[in-house]
């Protein structure tokens, strides 16, 4: 596909043939033979998902065709990058190909299920269907099903746990043995029965036995972190807490399921799969809550350092007048990190910009929305979680576990900039940006950014709360990835973008793009110094990050005409203020 703004062309549908308003898209069937290590002989096989579909309603198929073309793209996609990976072993194709695959097939199955259900009975039980594998045989073509071939998931069976707790949240101390990282260490979960509606008698059995499972879970991955306490933060990540949420997630959902099967399914539920390593046990994921520690006087933060601009660069500037949020439009979505799972977010985020964005969003549905941009050609959608006042029980309704008055920003600006080392190109249509994650405190810091800072102290930026001088307004400062692979929109790692390096240049293969700002500034947030657990502000997270600073986050989806763009462009490349 050529890129809407005229730069390079790029590919989030590439291979793509469009027969009678839906899409079909040819697989490499074939073996990889074109490299001599393991993976040469492998290719990679998924369960079939339109073989397990129903009927589905005239009114859905143009999406769910859409999506299964998708998540045959998908596969493609990984078989290739397994063809050039050929010399790389068994953990590189699990952490590297076939878990990205999982999750982008997730939140395609979950657009499939959400499409159906907006016009009939939602399908359950399809997100087993996400998880593929290595064959040593080559697969037969697929023909339009979201298959490269047939392999039945085996992440729906467990053993289960002969004693129900009914909390679906454990944190038992781990075995005193081991002095490394994980010895000190206990795994700790979101409360599932909390989330829980009333439960029928006819599904009360199967959702106790799903509860204990998911006890059971948590029990034996602490005793996995017991005998592992030699390894590292990432062995943790990869060959613990991530499989523990993948167990949780087949877990939740039979419960979820059963549910439904007698009384409304209950939603949501998904968000609560996430666990995180902590230092002591606690009841449910977030009873340790923040501390001083979380927070800093300003005035102590280092100075940031800036890359220098050269002639070659790019200075410009570009402001896109959005207004500030509001009550109108806010959610506990995130387009970008759970596409298709309404509440998946388990915060609640502040929106400027497109007003119809959320977790079920198309690209269609976003091209045709209203703006709070003056610039009507500037439907972009700007999101970021709330921040909340603590002390305040007047907000007993947050989502999650997240507490406190929220409380929006007096001004908003969104600025693109340009690059100290070369001009920019257009960004593409629909180009998903993400600045910082919310997994960020349960990944011991991986992808965090430093986005706090205040008022006539924008030189000094940190990744704990900042506590600002009298007269000095509390301010949060979004700087997204400017550096394009020149062809998706999106992707499940998220390396379809990435940051300059310390000087400005992009990595070796990727061009700049206009870099967005989004400046946010508090005039109401108390300045009050932090006493023990009594904190002043904080703010929402998923109930495992226990809404730690550097969890703090924002996103885009640019949706802007041609015109627009290429204005941007020239007022940056130009060195022009508009």
């Amino acid at each position: 596909m050529r890129n809407l703004f005229g730069g390079r062309s790029f590919g989030p549908w590439r291979g793509a043939v469009y027969i009678g308003g839906s899409i079909a898209i040819a697989l490499a069937g074939a073996p990889l033979s074109a490299h001599a290590g393991t993976a040469a002989a492998q290719t990679i096989v998924c369960p079939n998902v339109a073989d397990r579909l129903p009927e589905i309603p005239a009114a859905a198929k143009a999406e769910v065709d859409r999506n299964l073309a998708q998540l045959d793209q998908q596969i493609k996609e990984a078989n290739d990058k397994l063809a050039r990976s050929s010399d790389q072993g068994p953990e590189f194709f699990q952490n590297a190909i076939l878990k990205p695959l999982e999750d982008k097939r997730v939140a395609a199955i979950n657009r499939i299920a959400t499409a159906i259900g907006r016009e009939g009975e939602q399908p359950t039980g399809l997100d087993s269907l996400a998880p593929c594998s290595m064959s040593d045989s080559a697969s037969p073509a697929p023909s339009g099903n979201g298959t490269a071939s047939p392999s039945p998931s085996s992440s729906s069976s467990k053993k289960s746990s002969p004693t129900p707790s009914k909390s679906g949240t454990a944190s038992p101390s781990p075995s005193p043995t081991g002095t490394g990282a994980g010895a000190a260490q206990t795994i700790t979960c979101p409360n599932v029965a909390e989330k829980l509606p009333e439960i029928p008698a006819d599904a009360k059995a199967e959702v106790d036995r799903n509860l204990a499972q998911l006890d059971q879970q948590i029990e034996e991955a602490n005793n996995r972190l017991a005998r592992s306490s030699d390894q590292g933060p990432e062995f943790f990540q990869n060959s613990i807490l991530k499989p523990l949420e993948d167990k949780r997630v087949a877990a939740i959902n039979r419960i979820a399921t059963a549910i439904g099967r007698v009384a409304e399914r209950p939603t949501g539920l998904d968000s609560l799969a996430t666990c995180s390593l902590g230092n002591g046990a606690t009841n449910g994921g977030n009873d340790d809550g923040l501390t001083a520690a979380d927070y800093v006087d300003i005035k102590t933060v280092p100075v940031s350092k800036q890359p220098q601009a050269t002639d070659s660069g790019s200075a410009g500037t570009f402001l896109s007048r959005c207004g500030t949020s509001s009550d109108e439009h806010s959610n506990t979505d995130n387009i970008i990190t759970a596409p298709g799972v309404t509440d998946g977010a388990q915060a609640q985020y502040d929106y400027v910009g497109n007003t119809s964005t959320d977790a079920l969003s198309t690209n269609e549905s976003l091209a045709e929305a209203d703006t709070t941009c003056s610039n009507q050609s500037d439907r972009s959608a700007y999101f970021w979680p709330t921040l909340r006042i603590l002390g305040d029980d007047s907000a007993l309704d947050a989502p999650g576990d997240n507490a406190g008055q929220p409380v929006e920003p007096s001004t908003v600006r969104i600025e693109y900039r340009g690059n100290p080392k070369s001009e920019v190109t257009a960004m593409p249509q629909f180009l998903r940006m993400l600045s910082g994650d919310p997994r960020a405190a349960s990944k011991g810091g991986k992808n965090a950014r430093a986005t706090w800072t205040c008022s006539g102290f924008t030189n000094r930026v940190t990744d704990k709360y900042p506590i600002c001088p009298a007269g000095s307004e509390l301010m949060r400062v979004f700087d997204m990835p400017s550096c394009w692979d020149g062809e998706d929109i999106d992707s499940a790692d998220r390396t379809h973008l990435a940051f300059p390096d310390e000087s400005g240049t992009c990595p070796s293969g990727m061009e700049a793009v206009p870099q967005l700002r989004i400046t946010l500034t508090y005039d109401d947030v108390p300045n009050t110094a932090p006493e023990g657990k009594s904190v002043p502000f904080a703010v929402d997270s998923l109930a495992s990050e226990q809404n730690s600073p550097n969890t703090d986050h924002a996103g885009s989806v640019v949706v802007m005409s041609e015109e627009l763009m290429n204005k941007v462009v020239q007022c940056i490349n130009n060195d022009r203020r508009c």
